[in-house]
């Protein structure tokens, strides 16, 4: 499991009180929830505690295992299957698999997109049962004792066909994100961007103000990940308006109209000569 281990810290800066709940969590081998807008930081955050809770420790390290859903995910995607070769059928684990065989945290990012008939196979994995059912084997496989699943989702882009179910969300711990506030987000626009942080905070006030005009101007809301790569682009030489536009407005619309509100927007924090 060692390709899975985070060796080096990843940065994250807490918004309130995640960290020790996720570990209160750990220690009581509990299933969470993390709930809240795309890009605001729940994967970086599932990674931190992944290097915090081993080798930030001094321990064991804890390996990661990440499974980004998708619709056409199947549960042989997430349990394994048969392999043919040419000395013979194999079994090959598949990622949930591995995860609860070594005793990983195991994150399924986005777990609305995937089907729900997928998504079922994690609930003996959820409560005081701990194992997985595998078919095809014809087993159960109880869980490491390390074993964590953290799942996450978006609220925001739910809909009809893509919701959690009840009884999936009810087996959880839920930690609720949210984008951070103005000089946290610009500590970290210019950490992971390599800008000074005068320069981040406006790019941070950029980000405040096209989430707050959403309603105004039909666009999504930026994630921070866009600031830090209008950052990066500064960083390379792009004048701020261009990157601005090139990686934060044009990234979460596609309408002309209100790509030119958010451009104005752009205009009122950069000017032309920067």
């Amino acid at each position: 499991m060692a390709d899975f281990v985070i060796g080096s810290e990843p940065y994250y800066s807490p918004n309130e009180d995640e960290v020790e709940i996720f570990e209160a969590a750990w220690k009581q081998r509990l299933p969470v929830l993390l709930k809240g807008p795309t890009g605001c930081g729940k994967t970086r955050f599932v990674e931190y505690m992944s290097w915090k809770l081993g080798v930030g420790r001094k321990s064991e390290p804890w390996p990661f295992v990440a499974i980004n859903c998708h619709e056409d995910m199947s549960a042989a995607d997430l349990v394994g299957r048969y392999l043919i070769q040419e000395s013979g059928t194999i079994w090959l684990d598949g990622p949930l698999t591995t995860a609860v065989r070594h005793g990983a945290l195991c994150y399924m990012d986005e777990i609305v997109e995937a089907r729900k008939d997928t998504t079922v196979v994690i609930h003996s994995l959820t409560d005081y049962r701990r194992y997985l059912p595998i078919e095809r084997l014809g087993t159960v496989l109880q869980a490491a004792d390390n074993f964590m699943l953290a799942i996450s989702y978006n609220p925001q882009y739910q809909s009809s066909l893509k919701e959690l179910k009840r009884s999936t969300r009810q087996r959880f711990t839920v930690i609720e994100f949210d984008y951070p506030g103005i000089e946290k987000e610009a500590a970290i626009v210019a950490h992971e961007g390599g800008v000074g942080l005068e320069l981040a905070e406006r790019l941070s006030v950029l980000g405040s103000k096209l989430r707050s005009a959403q309603d105004e101007t039909g666009v999504d809301p930026p994630s921070t990940r866009l600031l830090v790569y209008a950052a990066r682009l500064i960083q390379s030489g792009v004048s701020p308006r261009r990157a601005c536009m090139t990686s934060v407005v044009n990234a979460i619309t596609d309408d002309p109209v209100s790509a030119e509100a958010g451009g104005h927007i752009v205009s009122a924090i950069f000017s032309e000569q920067e």
